[in-house]
C-alpha cells in the first residue's frame, strides 16, 4: 500500500465498539470486495470494502472477518486471508502473511481462506444471531452482486438462522471519527491542497480540462494518494452548471471560470474540495459578485455545524441564508419569495443541491440523518449558485470537523479560497 502503516489500536477500538452493540450470543461476518472484471483478462484496480477495512485494517482481496460476543466461545475475533504461494508472489507480488495480518489488525487468530468452510457450521451453531452486512446507505443504487451478497445467499441456503444487520450499527459508529481517522482525512486534505496549488500556477487560457485533471493526479500520486477520492469534476464555462460533469474534455477560454470539485484519498479516507477560479487569473465583476455571495453563505453555514443540530434543520436554515444572498445580488425578488412553496423554495432555482454530507472512508460517508450532529463528525460545506442563462456556476467546498464547543475545525482552512488569494496565486 502507498500509505504509511496505521496504528492498529484504531481497528481494535472499532471492533470493541461494534461488538458492544451486538445482541447477546451473536456473530458477525464481513467480506472483502471482489476484483471486478472489465472484459477479457482486464480488471478494475482493487478497492477494499470499507467496513472490513474499518474493523480490521485489512486492505487485501479474498478476506473474511468474523466477530463474536459468545462468552463461552474460544474465538472472539477471526480473520481469514488468501493463502499465497511462489506462483502468486511471482505474478502479483507479496500478500499478507498471518503474522503481518495480525500486526495490521490486532487479531491473533488468523487462518487461510481455504479453511473457512470447515469453521462455518460450527460458528453458526454456537450463536443465536448472525449479523450480515448489507448496504443501507441512503444514496446507494448498486446493481452489481457483491462478494458479500453471495455470502449472504450461501447463509440463507443453510436455513434456520436468525439474521440481523450490521449496517445500522456502523451507520452511527462510522459517522463519529476517531482522532486517528481525523488525522488520515487531514492528510488527504493536505494532499489535495498541494494539487490545487500546482493547478493555480498551471491554469491559463487555452489549456484543456483534462490537462488540469492530470496536474492534480500527478501531485496526488507523488504524495502517497493512490487516486482521486471520486471522479474529478473539472468544469469550465457552461460546464460549471452541470453538477456531475466528469467528461473534462473542453478547452478553457479567457473570461471563463473553472469549477474544480476534486479530492485526494489517503489510506482509503476521502477528502472533498471544490474551488472555482478564473481561467485568465482575474474574475470579472459579475463573477466576483456571485463568488462572494457563495462564500458568504459558506462561512455562515459552517458556523451552524454544532453538536445537537439536526441535518434537515441545518439545510433549511442554509436555504434561508442563501435566499437572503440571492435577494441582495438581485437573482431573486419579492415576487419570487411570495410565490415560493415549502416543497419548491425560490432559492432552489439557483442552488439545487444539499449543503453538506458526511465524509470519511466513503466520500458520501455513513450516517443516520435523523440523529443530531455530534463531536468528531466530519462534514463538507458546499453551497453553490448556478446561472445557466449567464453560462457559469460557482461552488465552494471545504471539509470540517464538528467540535464539542465553538466553531468547527476547517481541515481545508489553508487552501486558498478568498478572491484576492486566488488572483494573487494565479498572478
Amino acid at each position: 500500500m502507498k500509505y504509511n502503516k496505521i496504528n492498529n489500536k484504531l481497528f481494535i477500538k472499532n471492533r470493541k465498539d461494534f461488538i458492544n452493540e451486538l445482541a447477546s450470543n451473536s456473530i458477525a461476518f464481513f467480506n472483502s470486495n471482489d476484483i471486478y472484471p472489465i472484459s477479457a483478462d482486464s480488471t478494475l484496480p482493487f478497492e477494499q470494502h470499507r467496513d472490513i477495512f474499518y474493523l480490521s485494517g485489512i486492505d487485501q482481496e479474498e478476506s473474511i472477518l468474523v466477530i463474536s460476543n459468545n462468552k463461552n466461545y474460544d474465538y472472539k475475533e477471526m480473520l481469514f486471508i488468501r493463502e499465497t504461494n511462489d506462483h502468486i508472489v511471482h505474478w502479483e507480488g507479496e500478500k499478507l502473511t498471518k503474522k503481518e495480518a495480525t500486526e495490521v489488525s490486532g487479531i491473533n487468530t488468523v487462518h487461510w481462506l481455504g479453511e473457512f468452510d470447515r469453521f462455518l457450521d460450527e460458528l453458526i451453531k454456537n450463536h443465536d444471531n448472525i449479523y450480515i452486512n448489507t448496504n443501507e446507505h441512503y444514496r446507494q443504487n448498486v446493481e452489481t452482486e457483491t462478494r458479500e451478497d453471495r455470502f449472504i445467499k450461501k447463509l440463507k441456503k443453510i436455513g434456520g438462522i436468525n439474521f440481523k444487520k450490521s449496517n445500522p450499527i456502523l451507520q452511527k459508529q462510522r459517522s463519529i471519527k476517531d482522532p486517528i481517522e481525523i488525522e488520515l482525512i487531514k492528510k488527504a486534505c493536505e494532499i489535495t491542497k498541494k494539487g490545487f496549488e500546482r493547478v493555480l500556477s498551471f491554469v491559463k487560457p487555452g489549456i484543456w480540462e483534462y490537462e488540469i485533471e492530470a496536474e492534480f493526479s500527478h501531485e496526488f500520486l507523488r504524495n502517497k494518494s493512490k487516486r482521486f477520492a471520486y471522479n474529478p469534476i473539472i468544469a469550465s464555462g457552461i460546464n460549471s452548471n452541470y453538477l456531475h460533469y466528469i467528461k473534462n474534455n473542453k478547452q478553457c477560454q479567457s473570461g471563463e471560470i473553472i469549477l474544480m470539485d476534486v479530492g485526494a484519498e489517503y489510506a482509503n479516507y476521502s477528502s472533498d474540495m471544490t474551488r472555482t477560479i478564473p481561467v485568465n487569473g482575474r474574475f470579472t465583476t459579475r463573477q466576483k459578485t456571485i463568488y462572494q455571495a457563495v462564500l458568504n453563505v459558506k462561512k455562515i453555514a459552517t458556523e451552524l455545524l454544532r453538536p445537537g443540530v439536526l441535518w434537515k434543520d441545518f439545510h433549511i436554515e442554509v436555504g434561508n441564508i442563501m435566499t437572503s444572498e440571492l435577494l441582495k445580488i438581485g437573482l431573486l425578488n419579492k415576487v419570487d419569495i411570495q410565490n415560493q412553496t415549502k416543497k419548491k423554495p425560490a432559492y432552489k432555482k439557483y442552488f439545487s443541491h444539499g449543503t453538506s454530507h458526511h465524509m470519511g472512508l466513503d466520500t458520501h460517508d455513513y450516517c443516520d440523518l435523523d440523529i443530531p450532529f455530534e463531536k468528531n463528525m466530519v462534514l463538507t460545506v458546499e453551497p453553490g449558485i448556478y446561472i445557466m442563462e449567464e453560462g457559469f456556476g460557482i461552488r465552494l467546498e471545504d471539509d470540517v470537523v464538528i467540535n464539542e464547543n465553538g466553531s468547527p475545525t476547517n481541515l481545508m482552512a489553508n487552501i486558498p479560497i478568498e478572491i484576492e488569494e486566488i488572483e494573487e496565486s494565479m498572478n
